[in-house]
């Protein structure tokens, strides 16, 4: 996309997640070898579910809670909700609302799914997003998604679903 830097990921290692559900940015960034934004320590309710995850299963922090990174800045976080399973991942990305408008979220989304499609034990991505959230349904148009459905979210209320087989 012209305009818009690659983005490359900071993988957020659980001492990065205690800091930053700590509030603690300043260690967060030291922890992560990156100056984290403010951003990332308001998502501390999503930091303390996926620390669990790693804390459960550590083979699941090489698929999320990353750091989206745009010309040398935090543009936002990204990954899935974890490791395949029977060969789906479901995609997971946030701009942080100082940098949206500007492509990231195609960026970020594109950056995801080539990490999908690189992993031979991924078939399909899918991906879950409210009726409601137009950004998220036209970031997803134009990468081969296809609504397969509807959930039921405890926080978030319906969601349509979405899948996309891996390409390879």
């Amino acid at each position: 996309m012209p305009g818009v830097s690659d983005i490359t990921w900071v993988q957020l290692s659980p001492a990065v997640l205690r800091a930053l559900i700590d509030g603690d940015l300043a260690g967060a960034s030291e922890q992560a070898g990156a100056a984290l934004s403010p951003y990332l320590v308001a998502e501390h309710w999503l930091w303390r579910i996926r620390l669990e995850q790693i804390e459960g299963d550590p083979a699941s922090a090489d698929w999320i809670a990353r750091a989206a990174v745009a010309d040398g800045q935090v543009v936002g976080h990204g990954g899935f909700h974890g490791p395949p399973e029977g060969g789906v991942v479901e995609v997971a990305y946030s701009v942080d609302p100082a940098f949206r408008r500007r492509g990231h979220a195609k960026a970020m989304l594109r950056s995801l799914l080539e990490r999908a499609d690189a992993d031979p034990a991924v078939t399909a991505v899918r991906a879950s997003i409210r009726p409601d959230n137009v950004g998220s349904r036209a970031t997803i148009a134009g990468f081969g998604f296809r609504k397969v459905g509807e959930q039921w979210d405890p926080e978030d209320g319906l969601e349509y679903v979405f899948l996309r087989p891996a390409a390879r």
